[in-house]
């Protein structure tokens, strides 16, 4: 059943505790209870912009190269539902003023039928592969898979026919949250298969890479050179806004890409 608007309000005032919700999870008890209430059967993976990554693989026909984006084109085209959201509820509640908050959600899959027709629209495929270009260029990263957080509050049921393109921004990203959830539900939250990122020794240490870039304050300075932590999630905005080409995101191969697509296609059914 979709929910009504006055819970999307009280959803959105309620956002900037997301937090404290987070740390409760690292509660045995009421953590079990918060994993399996909002995060039970969860898969979503981080896909890096197409321009900061090198792909580690030689290829006879470079044309024919998978690269991240054609993991969200590959769902856009094979689904038989699309909608897209009028606002990204992340950025509405956080009022950003840095990336455009009209530019919201892709829902793809049968479930879409039960979102609320005032939060947004049903598109065709051609608008929905539009609305995902546009967001690359405005800068926003893809967090793609099944997340029963969006079932949950749009009232979109079941999950396994709901699949989630988020386009999400390092300063108001609901998975801002991940260093401080339980490691058991953060690995829901992963990087794509085959992604490496590395710091060369053109680092001068200027720290363009710490501020505010990290969904998830992975990068630091140490001894006057950043640092990439475990808790990395590949999203690859370090290196495209390190000025000297000291971060290398890699890419093993388009088998990785693939294997990702198959993965998600044994969570969601978007047809």
């Amino acid at each position: 059943m979709s929910r009504p608007l006055w819970f999307v309000s009280l959803l959105k005032k309620s956002f900037p505790q997301r937090f404290l919700l987070a740390r409760l999870t690292n509660l045995p008890l009421l953590g079990s209870l918060i994993d399996w209430g909002l995060f039970d059967g969860d898969d979503m993976v981080y896909l890096p912009s197409d321009r900061s990554v090198t792909i580690n693989e030689n290829i006879s026909q470079p044309d024919s190269l998978v690269l991240p984006s054609k993991v969200v084109d590959h769902f856009i085209e094979k689904a038989n539902y699309h909608w897209i959201m009028d606002f990204c509820i992340c950025r509405e509640s956080s009022q950003c003023k840095e990336y455009p908050r009209q530019y919201g959600c892709i829902f793809l899959g049968e479930a879409i039928q039960n979102i609320n027709h005032h939060l947004g629209r049903r598109v065709s495929k051609e608008e929905a592969l539009e609305h995902a270009r546009r967001c690359r260029e405005a800068g926003l990263v893809h967090v793609v898979g099944r997340n029963k957080l969006d079932v949950m509050w749009l009232g979109a049921g079941p999950g396994e026919k709901l699949l989630t393109i988020c386009n999400c921004c390092p300063c108001c990203c609901l998975w801002k949250v991940l260093p401080d959830i339980t490691p058991r539900i953060g690995v829901k939250v992963s990087r794509l298969p085959g992604v490496s990122i590395q710091v060369n020794d053109l680092c001068l240490g200027c720290g363009t890479c710490t501020d505010g870039v990290c969904f998830v304050d992975a990068i630091q300075l140490i001894d006057g050179r950043a640092v990439i932590g475990e808790v990395c999630r590949g999203c690859g905005r370090c290196a495209e806004v390190c000025p000297n080409g000291a971060i290398e995101l890699t890419i093993r191969g388009s088998m990785d890409i693939d294997q990702t697509i198959e993965r998600l296609t044994q969570k969601v059914n978007v047809q």
